[in-house]
């Protein structure tokens, strides 16, 4: 009795993929029935399989010269083949496939994400900090001793008739002043703080009239955290280069005192 060869991962997948003849395709099963942890392998690739057909069913055309593409110019010429180099082509074929399931298979099962304007306030409550935290001289327009024109001013030009700014003393955070900037193309606001260490934070708001729902998000890029949320139409930003948890506790505390 001659000893049963292994069998090999492209076994397997040839197994998945309709490769096999009768004798290789009994060899497999009886090492399936054998390998639970191959059985459940199997399981993923045929799932896979069925996940491609069905994305690329919508698009499927037969023609007539379909069959060439794997059987080559003339059944002549398949036959003298050497078995390996069929077996090469197909699986360059299923490759190539795949690589295109990674890219079009997002666009079949997923709907295109619709972008609002404050999907950029993250990056742009980032980028604000970035310019103006490490200014020494010129970091607001409006300094604190003006806190009261400040909160008017930047009111006016986002509409918001009862915007007040926060007071984080109580996270150990002082006010430094604030400006007014873009944000999303329109009209914004920032406010900046600093600690007795000197570290500072700043808080963006922006006006949306698209957004009606309420989320809160953290975002981090360059080691800089950023926590925001969408409140209404109103977008708010805490930006720092501080410890999340802190900046959590200023976020909840603007949270608190902004107007929603």
């Amino acid at each position: 009795m001659s000893e049963r060869r292994p069998v090999s991962e492209a076994d397997l997948h040839a197994y998945a993929d309709g490769f096999l003849d009768e004798a290789d395709r009994k060899r497999v099963e009886d090492h399936l029935a054998e390998n639970p942890e191959a059985a459940r392998m199997m399981s993923d690739l045929q799932a896979q399989n069925e996940g491609l057909r069905n994305a690329f069913a919508p698009y499927s055309v037969s023609r007539a010269s379909d069959a060439q593409l794997v059987a080559g110019p003339s059944t002549t010429a398949k036959s003298a083949m050497p078995r390996r180099l069929t077996m090469a082509a197909a699986a360059a074929f299923i490759f190539a496939l795949g690589g295109l399931a990674g890219h079009f298979i997002p666009m079949a099962f997923e709907k295109a994400p619709t972008l609002t304007a404050m999907d950029a306030l993250p990056q742009e409550a980032s980028n604000a900090y970035l310019i103006y935290a490490s200014e020494v001289r010129h970091p607001v327009e409006v300094f604190a001793d003006q806190e009261a024109h400040l909160a008017k001013w930047l009111g006016k030009r986002l509409d918001i008739a009862d915007l007040k700014v926060p007071n984080l003393q109580s996270v150990g955070f002082k006010l430094v002043g604030g400006r007014l900037l873009p944000v999303a193309d329109k009209p914004g606001a920032m406010f900046m703080f600093e600690n007795e260490a000197g570290r500072r934070v700043t808080v963006l708001v922006g006006r949306n009239g698209e957004n009606r729902t309420t989320s809160f998000r953290f975002a981090s890029t360059g080691g800089v955290e950023t926590f925001y949320w969408i409140d209404g139409d109103l977008g708010y930003a805490v930006t720092g280069d501080i410890p999340r948890t802190l900046l959590q506790q200023i976020a909840e505390e603007c949270y608190r005192q902004f107007p929603s």
